[in-house]
């Protein structure tokens, strides 16, 4: 009742109608998606890529996904540039970041959105979305790590410690692991780990 409410109540803040796709729902599609950044503190960091992949069924649609390239407004730290590989210029001829959200938004419409740790990509995104359209995301949002820690959890009598690394989880789930720390690239480690741990709750 109060989620249906704070729906509502944001869907009134919308200043753009035409996004009012982003409310629908979808029946049979979800989207994972993840963010490059400058930074892990939200106040200080810029997205500097997004990547996005469609599940429909049990499927991933590689050939329905999402990418951008982010021109930052401010200076890149060295560090972060061994950990995700995009210099600065690599992102010279990247978009303004209000022109990524834009496509993104068209990409996933109402569809749940899936992640690795979504809390911070969702943070990232909401930091821009709310001075463009007055909003915050408000599709479904479904995190991989909480399945897989519950999952886990069911199996353990004494020791509660389960390694919440993407690494390990994707090793425990034998599915391909594609280089990480690219948008796109986790994207669909993502959505390959969603499946596979839907398919364990069929066990």
């Amino acid at each position: 009742m109060f989620e249906r409410f704070f729906r509502e109540r944001e869907r009134k803040r919308l200043k753009d109608p035409k996004y009012q796709a982003l409310y629908d729902g979808h029946p049979d599609e979800l989207v994972s998606f993840d963010c490059e950044t400058t930074s892990l503190n939200v106040k200080e960091a810029e997205i500097i890529s997004i990547g996005a992949v469609k599940i429909r069924g049990n499927t991933v649609l590689t050939s329905e996904s999402f990418y951008v390239l982010v021109k930052p407004e401010g200076m890149m730290e060295a560090t972060n540039v061994t950990i995700h590989g995009l210099r600065p210029k690599d992102l010279s001829n990247g978009i303004p970041v209000e022109t990524a959200i834009e496509q993104f938004l068209d990409f996933v419409g109402g569809r749940p959105l899936v992640g690795y740790y979504l809390e911070y990509d969702v943070a990232m995104i909401n930091k821009f979305l709310k001075p463009m359209l007055g909003i915050q995301l408000p599709q479904k949002q479904i995190e991989v790590s909480s399945i897989y820690y519950r999952q886990e959890m069911k199996k353990k009598y004494y020791d509660t410690y389960v390694d919440m690394r993407m690494a390990p989880m994707i090793k425990k789930l034998k599915i391909p692991d594609l280089p990480r720390h690219d948008a796109l690239n986790d994207s669909i480690n993502v959505a390959l780990m969603y499946l596979a741990l839907m398919a364990r709750e069929k066990k």
